[in-house]
């Protein structure tokens, strides 16, 4: 994978997502590369359901250094188990309502559960 500061174009930053401050994926060359985006991404990359995993993070390197993610609505955030690339999501099971970002539910207010899928829907 190669990413450039400054290019337009989205690009994938791939490798375990670190408990940091900023968090950040150290890539398969040992390279740590510090990642932000907006509030929603920022809850997905400290939820620690996440952190030590396969981490596959869409968006564009800044000329800082720091790999700002899609918003979350682009779904830019994946794992990788298995050999499967899934769709980072949360759920609730009691109101069967389905999030991009860890967080209480909306309805009912409990917590809600990682639920990684194939597929956006």
């Amino acid at each position: 994978m190669c990413i450039w500061a400054g290019d337009s174009r989205p690009v994938a930053l791939r490798g375990r997502l670190l408990a940091s401050d900023p968090p950040s994926v150290e890539t398969a060359d040992g390279r740590r590369v510090p990642v932000d985006g907006d509030e929603q991404v920022r809850g997905v990359l400290r939820d620690k359901r996440v952190i030590g995993s396969e981490f596959e993070v869409i968006g564009r390197l800044d000329a800082d250094g720091v790999f700002r993610a899609a918003p979350i609505h682009e779904n830019p955030l994946f794992v990788h188990r298995g050999g499967q690339r899934l769709y980072v999501t949360y759920w609730c099971d009691i109101c069967a309502i389905r999030t991009r970002t860890p967080d209480l539910c909306w309805c009912c207010r409990e917590e809600t559960e990682l639920d990684l899928r194939d597929r956006k829907d």
